[in-house]
């Protein structure tokens, strides 16, 4: 069990800026401002961005987007193929090393927790996957009641229980698995996540909104999807026998649109499992930012404008 050299670490830290915050708090048209003003390339630190195809439910930036400041990291992988954050980390570095020789600046912008954690602390990489445990756990899941899994995980390692929320499936089972297949708690591996910096030795911004104009923004957001055709994109996706990976079909919408086009849902309740499951996912990506040292928090309101909001970024990392 090692950890990824912090020479990468100090890569990002030192030479990236980074804008982040929850779902639909408004950081594509600000990032794109802030790019701008920077004379940045943009870096996504999305981890569902990197599929070919997901363009709707993932708020992919578009073509016009794209154009106005240049867009890395995204369209990597097709649906059903895997993409580890080790691999998040090695391409980011590549991406990083060529923006910065080019003389631009480079704006990391998204809001995948774990990959923003990543990039400024290193990465504990572990055991590698494995696939025949993960899969048995995952069918012993299936069968026990609500909390159980995570009172089991709190039996062998009650610090990463404690780190991890009842309802998040897939870390209870990593963690699980890595204790049965080698037989320390995956909290003890994982102190090199205590190298925390102070907020003033980065640039790492989180923009944030009261919690009413949030849920009101996300569930705007969830209508324009179905509005601009997501059961449509996830149709498409799995046509003709395809199917998404198990990482991408746990995407927040894709996952409830996979339900209701097997019938095990309406199309009401799929709506509001998608507005809900997108509000507790918001919910999270804050819980995590804040146990980030690294990170500024930056207070926005509709009617702001962006150019204030820009400025006040600026001012702040220069």
């Amino acid at each position: 069990m090692n950890r990824r050299s912090p020479v990468t670490s100090e890569l990002f830290v030192k030479q990236c800026w980074f804008l982040t915050g929850a779902t639909a708090v408004g950081k594509s048209q600000i990032g794109l401002a802030l790019a701008e003003q920077l004379g940045a390339e943009i870096v996504s630190l999305d981890s569902m961005a990197i599929y070919r195809g997901m363009d709707i439910g993932t708020a992919k930036p578009g073509a016009e987007e794209r154009a106005s400041v240049p867009h890395h990291l995204i369209d990597l992988r097709e649906p059903d193929e895997e993409y580890s954050v080790a691999q998040y980390l090695d391409d980011a570095e590549q991406v990083v090393r060529d923006i910065r020789g080019r003389g631009r600046e480079v704006l990391f912008v998204g809001g995948t927790p774990m990959w923003l954690k990543c990039l400024l602390r290193g990465l504990f990489e572990g055991p590698p996957a494995n696939w025949e445990l993960r899969q048995e756990i995952e069918q012993e899941a299936a069968q026990l009641p609500p909390g159980e899994l995570h009172r089991r995980l709190e039996q062998v390692d009650p610090l990463a229980a404690n780190q991890i929320h009842p309802n998040d499936t897939r870390r209870l089972i990593r963690a699980l698995e890595v204790f049965r297949s080698t037989g320390e708690p995956i909290s003890h591996q994982q102190l090199e996540f205590e190298d925390a910096r102070r907020a003033d030795e980065c640039r790492v911004f989180v923009l944030h909104r009261p919690r009413d104009e949030q849920h009101r923004r996300i569930e705007a957001r969830v209508d324009r999807m179905l509005a601009d055709g997501l059961v449509d994109e996830v149709r498409g996706l799995t046509s003709g026998g395809k199917q998404l990976g198990r990482t991408a079909s746990q995407a927040v919408g894709y996952q409830e649109v996979l339900e209701y086009l097997a019938g095990d849902v309406d199309e009401a309740t799929m709506i509001e499992k998608i507005k809900a499951r997108t509000r507790r996912f918001a919910k999270r990506q804050g819980t995590w930012f804040r146990s980030l040292s690294e990170c500024r928090w930056v207070e926005v309101a509709d009617g702001d404008a962006t150019e204030s909001i820009v400025g006040q970024i600026y001012d702040m990392g220069g």
